[in-house]
């Protein structure tokens, strides 16, 4: 067992991230490791108290301490991801990367009723979604320990096996892919960065059905260099952008290149619905859109279902007299050019104390301007700084806004 030290954020961030050795998995699944870790469960293992429960499991479990601990709080971690996860077995990394049970429930359901082979399984978080939706499921990994973990965490029910995913060992099966796209706690930008490289992964894949899990910021350009010719999927949860999937062309709907999947509301835009959006100046409501439909290039698409236009052709904000349901808007009460003089007088004069700052397009830092405004009120507001025309006919502007909620 190896232990790495990585620094977070100071002092008060630091964590010892556990290397899990096939060994402490095997004892982790005895009984002996589980009731270990029902006594580590009992600890705060907060930062406050960290050292000091560390010291008092080491007194108790020796050298099983660090597994132990890292066990439990990782699965502390894991309770915002899965259902269940008090009970499942991770690594650091894998955590990391695993995908969130919802995300993992959606693309099952694409996959419903097809046979599946998890070629990048780690610890099985996919497995299990798909053990609800497929005809059958397999799974392999190259890491023995991840394999392992995966075997607890799936059960006995789902064939596993320790296979390289640029070497497929099934036929006849869609292979899901989800690349490691992390080095530690250091994130690989570049697809080609990927392990497998992404290039590399879509030729090996290229005669087969397949999904891949990517990172929600990939260069959508680079992909399509590659001779990706499929839908690429982004796929947003609680307000968040989660990822981008690759999706072969035999597993798209008609001619979909591009989906925002909304999993909050369930909402799904593709690039073949309506893009007949207007501009023009900004009327009660400005909305901000999904960054699933921003992230995926179709802010056009969604104007046009939900009767909205365009502020500017090349900003993503959006206007309406009327707010789509289940929408969070902002109601427009002031719009003024922006300086930080002038909208701090607009501010003060609404008795505005605590400030929202939405901002595109504007190199301007929210957290250092609300301190510079230096509020006192009563009053809230959200404010919407963005920039309108371009060229020498290009201005920044700020809109006084209500929430909706």
């Amino acid at each position: 067992m190896v232990l790495q030290r990585h620094d977070h954020g100071g002092q008060a961030g630091r964590r010892i991230v556990v290397a899990f050795g096939l060994d402490d998995v095997r004892f982790l699944r005895t009984e002996s490791g589980r009731q270990a870790l029902a006594e580590v469960d009992l600890l705060d293992l907060t930062a406050a108290t960290l050292v000091a429960d560390v010291a008092s499991a080491r007194r108790q479990f020796g050298e099983r301490a660090a597994v132990l601990v890292e066990t439990v709080r990782l699965r502390r971690r894991a309770a915002a991801k899965f259902d269940g996860a008090a009970q499942w077995l991770f690594t650091d990394e894998a955590l990391q990367q695993a995908t969130a049970a919802p995300v993992a429930a959606h693309r099952a359901r694409r996959l419903a009723g097809a046979v599946v082979h998890d070629a990048t399984c780690s610890i099985g978080s996919e497995l299990v979604a798909l053990a609800d939706s497929a005809a059958s499921v397999m799974g392999s990994d190259l890491d023995p320990v991840r394999l392992a973990m995966a075997r607890h965490n799936v059960g006995a029910q789902v064939p596993l096996c320790r296979a390289d995913v640029l070497h497929p060992v099934s036929r006849d099966t869609v292979i899901l892919a989800d690349p490691a796209r992390r080095t530690g706690s250091a994130r690989r930008f570049d697809p080609r960065a990927y392990q497998p490289p992404l290039d590399d992964l879509l030729t090996t894949l290229a005669p087969r059905d397949y999904a891949v899990k990517c990172a929600p910021g990939i260069d959508f350009d680079v992909v399509e260099e590659m001779g990706f010719a499929g839908e690429i999927e982004v796929t947003s949860l609680a307000a968040s952008v989660r990822e981008a999937c690759l999706w072969s062309p035999g597993l798209t709907s008609g001619r979909v290149r591009r989906r925002a999947t909304i999993l909050d509301t369930g909402e799904q835009v593709v690039d073949t619905d309506p893009d007949d959006c207007g501009v023009a100046p900004a009327g009660r409501w400005l909305v901000d859109p999904d960054g699933a439909v921003v992230r995926a290039g179709l802010v056009r698409h969604y104007a046009a279902r939900h009767g909205l236009w365009q502020i500017d052709p090349d900003i993503a904000y959006l206007s309406g007299d009327e707010l789509p349901d289940g929408v969070r808007g902002f109601e427009v009460l002031d719009q003024l050019a922006y300086s930080e003089r002038h909208l701090r007088q607009a501010l003060s004069a609404r008795a505005v104390g605590a400030v929202e700052f939405l901002i595109r397009g504007v190199d301007v830092d929210p957290d250092a301007l609300r301190k510079r405004m230096r509020l006192r009120g009563a009053e809230r507001a959200s404010v919407v700084i963005t920039r309108l025309g371009s060229g020498a006919a290009s201005r920044a502007t700020a809109f006084i806004c209500r929430p909706s909620r």
